[in-house]
Order: C-alpha cells, then structure tokens, then sequence
C-alpha cells in the first residue's frame, strides 16, 4: 500500500509539473524549490530509550521549535550530531553511549521540518544557521559528527564558526555537491532544463549564491578542523564520484574512510563505521 501512495504521490506531482510547465517555467521552479526543500517521509518514530533518557531542549528560529536532546552535561568536551534529509536524531541513538563513555557531553536536535521539530520545509542556509544557533546557545562545541545534508550544513557552518585545528569533524556520506541532488531531482522529477534555469536562478536571488556554492568539496578548503570522511562507492544518492573527487586532492586535514556495499542509508547503522567515527573522535 505504502510503495501504490508513493507511486500515485510521483505521477501527480510529474502530471502537475508537466503542467505548470507548459504555463510558466518560474511558477514550476518555484513550485520545484517548495518540493525539493519538502522531506517527505517525516515520521515521529517513537524514542529510544537513550533518547527518552536525555534532557530536552528546545530553541526557536524564526517561529519554528526546534527539539533538541542532551546527555553528559558537562562532560569534557562537547559534541553535535546532526542528522540527514527526511531523518532524525533517533536514527542515530547507537553513537550516544559510546561517546558518554569517551565523556563526550552530547547534543543533538531534530532539523525544522523533522522528527519532533515543527515546520514544513529546510534548505541548507537554515540547517547551516540551526548549527551556529546551537553553537552559540550551549557551545562552543568542538566535535561533530554529519550525515549526508547535515554534513552539508555542519561544512557551510564552520566556515562561519572560528575554530582550529583541535575541532574533529566526522562526515558520513555527506552531500558533496548540492548540484548532484539537484541533479537528481530533476531526473526524478522528468523536470526540463527550461526550469532548471529558472530554479538555479532563484536560489541565487534568495541567496545570493548560485546552487554550486552550496558545496562540501568548496567548503572543506576553509575547514580547519581535522575532518575525517566515511563514504561509500555504492551511494547514489550523495554520488561517490563526488566524494572522490576531493580525496583525490589529498587534502592533509582529511582522512578518508571508503566503504563498499552500504550505500547512502546503511552506511552510518554499519558497526565499523560508527567504531570508526568514534574512534577518530
């Protein structure tokens, strides 16, 4: 039943776009930026019980609650956790005991628009300043850990965020290029390339920056922090060649962790990359 909604879900939106296409390519670049900024598989699973466990915080950012959790208060050194795109901080609640045992103060928080945060949509310049908001509320916090769009996110963070090379950043699979899950979206979407002018050329005029900028391969270069990247060769979501591209660079700040047969949604659940990540932390 749940596969027949998904696929009724896809055809009435490619049915409304073809349409609105054909009427006006900005009103289907807009409509394709609400779509693309929209998770769609929100659910409020229930809480561990670590998660149930943890003290809970909340913030408010331009009248959204964000929720958020915290164990250790006061631990040695303090963390975030930032999840991904269509997930939550339940989804990463096996990291929480092994970093309290390192005495690891541990923060994490539900993005707007997921879990048991309110709103409706994210892009990356609100998940970015979620992450300063954070810092500044209960930092400064000097280790995290990203998967996939928070990977993204915590990347244009620190570029905002004076820190040095004592800060560790852990990357799972992150959104290399925010042009390649454009990318995709279109493809998926059977969008035209009319509208993708008009799509990149509004992103620019919301923020000033065009779609490639939103990019961990350009933010890593201003990343001081010793970053340590677990991907896998058979994402495609958050497309491995992407990820390459920067090992191949051989940036001296950032270790490499490559894995095979994972893809983009098992690969931080898997056992040696969670020790992995742990460990460099």
């Amino acid at each position: 039943m749940a596969k027949l909604v998904h696929h009724m879900g896809l055809v009435y939106y490619r049915l409304k776009f073809q349409t609105l296409s054909a009427i006006s390519t900005k009103a289907a670049a807009k409509e394709a930026i609400e779509l693309f900024s929209t998770p769609q598989f929100r659910k409020k699973l229930k809480l561990s019980k670590i998660l149930e466990e943890s003290e809970k915080l909340e913030i408010n950012m331009n009248g959204e609650s964000i929720t958020g959790y915290r164990w250790n208060y006061g631990g040695r050194r303090k963390l975030l956790i930032v999840h991904g795109f269509n997930s939550s901080v339940i989804k990463f609640d096996r990291y929480i005991n092994p970093l309290i045992k390192k005495g690891y103060e541990v923060l994490a928080f539900d993005a707007k628009g997921h879990g048991y945060s309110s709103g409706k949509t994210l892009n990356a310049v609100e998940f970015k300043d979620m992450i300063i908001e954070i810092n500044k509320l209960y930092g400064p916090i000097k280790s995290f850990i990203g998967h996939s769009f928070g990977g993204l996110a915590l990347s244009l963070a620190l570029e905002e965020i004076p820190h040095d090379e004592n800060y560790r950043l852990g990357l799972i699979a992150p959104s290399t290029e925010s042009k390649s899950a454009i990318d995709y979206f279109f493809k998926f979407m059977m969008l035209n390339d009319k509208v993708r002018i008009e799509f990149d050329d509004l992103i620019f005029r919301l923020s000033q920056k065009p779609p490639e900028w939103y990019s961990v391969s350009r933010a890593i270069e201003n990343i001081k922090a010793k970053v340590f990247w677990c991907h896998d060769e058979d994402d495609f979501i958050c497309p491995w060649d992407d990820a390459k591209n920067v090992m191949d660079k051989n940036y001296k700040h950032v270790d490499f962790f490559v894995t095979k047969g994972f893809g983009h949604h098992r690969i931080y659940k898997e056992p040696k990359v969670a020790n992995a990540i742990i460990d460099f932390l």
